[in-house]
Formats: C-alpha cells, sequence, structure tokens
C-alpha cells in the first residue's frame, strides 16, 4: 500500500506503485504514473503526463511535468515527462513537459539531478548522468550516459554532452562538448583541458584505452591541426578501440561543432 500523507493530494487517476510515500502537502497529478518504492517529499509537485520509475526519490518542492515554458507550445498539447528508476531529483529541481505533441522528457536511470537544476521541454539525460547545483539545461539538449555537469553551467539549447565527459562548474556550453574529455572555463571560455582520466579510470577503463584517448585529445586540441586533418590522424594513428571510434563519431555527426 502506498503511504499517503493527509495533506498531500493525490488526483483521482494517478496510479501509484507498491510502497510509494507520499510527503506533507504534495501535490500528484490524475495522469501521473509512479513506481514501486518511489517517494515524493513535502511540497513536491509531480503533475502532467509523467512516469516515475521505481525507487526514485523526488525531494521536498522540486516540480516535475509543469508546462514547459517555450513559446511555441500550444494549449492542448499532449506531452511527457519519463524518468527511469532508481533517479534522484533534488530540492526545487524542475523538469518541464514537451512542447509539441508527443515530446518526451526524459531523465534516465541512476541519475542525480541536484537542487535548482531545470530541464526544459525535450531534454533527455541517459542512464547515470549527475547535474550539480543549479545546472540550466535548455530546450533539447542531450547528456550521454554518465556525462556530469558542474554546478552553475548552462547549456544553449540543442547541444550534446558527450559520454563519460566531465563539464567543470560555472561552464557556458554553446557547443557539443565531446565524450570522455574534461573541459572547464579558462579566460572566459570553455577549454578542453584534458580526458576525464580519474572517471574512466573509476568506471574500469582499461589504461590502454586511456592512454589512446589522451593521444586523441593531443592530435585534435594541441597539434595545430584542423579538425579534419586531426580526426584523419586519430583515425590512422591511434589504435581503434571503440572508445576512439565513437570520439570520432561524435565529431563527424555533430551539427552544432563540437567545442
Amino acid at each position: 500500500m502506498a503511504k499517503i500523507h493527509q495533506t498531500a493530494i493525490v488526483e483521482d487517476g494517478a496510479q501509484l506503485g507498491a510502497d510509494v510515500e507520499i510527503g506533507p502537502y504534495a501535490h500528484i497529478g490524475p495522469n501521473v504514473k509512479l513506481g514501486d518504492g518511489t517517494t515524493v517529499g513535502q511540497g513536491a509537485i509531480v503533475d502532467g503526463h509523467t512516469t516515475i520509475g521505481e525507487k526514485c526519490q523526488i525531494f521536498p518542492y522540486a516540480l516535475i511535468g509543469m508546462k514547459t515554458q517555450d513559446l511555441k507550445y500550444k494549449e492542448g498539447s499532449v506531452s511527457f515527462v519519463e524518468i527511469g528508476n532508481r533517479t534522484v531529483i533534488r530540492e526545487f529541481a524542475t523538469v518541464h513537459l514537451g512542447t509539441a505533441d508527443g515530446e518526451k522528457t526524459v531523465i534516465g536511470d541512476d541519475c542525480l539531478f541536484m537542487a535548482y537544476c531545470h530541464a526544459a521541454h525535450g531534454v533527455i539525460l541517459g542512464n547515470h548522468c549527475i547535474c550539480s547545483n543549479s545546472v540550466q539545461l535548455a530546450g533539447d539538449v542531450h547528456l550521454q550516459d554518465y556525462a556530469i555537469v558542474g554546478g552553475c553551467s548552462a547549456s544553449h539549447q540543442f547541444c550534446t554532452v558527450g559520454t563519460h565527459a566531465m563539464v567543470g562548474g560555472m561552464v557556458k556550453i554553446r557547443q557539443d562538448f565531446p565524450p570522455y574529455m574534461l573541459g572547464d572555463m579558462s579566460e572566459g571560455s570553455l577549454k578542453i583541458i584534458g580526458v576525464n582520466v580519474v572517471g574512466l579510470t573509476r568506471r574500469g577503463f582499461s589504461r590502454e584505452v586511456i592512454h589512446a584517448l589522451k593521444d586523441a585529445h593531443r592530435l585534435i586540441y594541441r597539434e595545430g591541426l584542423n579538425r579534419s586533418q586531426a580526426l584523419e590522424r586519430v583515425e590512422n594513428d591511434i589504435e581503434p578501440f571503440e572508445e576512439i571510434k565513437k570520439l570520432v563519431a561524435f565529431f563527424r555527426n555533430s551539427q552544432r561543432g563540437v567545442s
């Protein structure tokens, strides 16, 4: 049975899994689905066509499934929020619905979305992503699996942060951010400073792969080559580990350009 505080509002039609807990003054809308073992803290609002998986934690005063701020939204459109299993949404974070009919804002499994973070319409977070406090993700931003974004960073719409990348705090993300890399602010602009060695080591990447990624970083960012020349050198001179192939493909397939 769900455990619902007497001051909480759960509207007719909401679907609550086993062992769900709803805190005081929380509000659950009629089209919401909460998976088994999920908790919703005091004053949090979950509304819209929102599905949240199992064993998630929604902390006090988070707002999930609210209408998008996109001015292109047309009243009556039906859009969605989907959140996976074991994801944590901290205090005062906001996750908005999509804009167009059928559009989804998605946060995957095992993510941590810290206090005051914002996910606008159509944002997609893969699995195991972390957004530190006050990260602001504009519409249609994509964080691939295991991406980490530092506190108070903001991303322009349609940007992608690659898998296993780590973006430093206070960064302006205006182009795609390459996978496996580490970036930070330098003299007012984003600089790719190296490979995310600590993160990759913690996740079991081999020394050979990390060394190959370091070579790729050197060719792309430190040899004075243009991007086409650098990517050709990476493909021809470095052992073709799967991670190297993904890195090159990320650059080649980018629609916004890569930092």
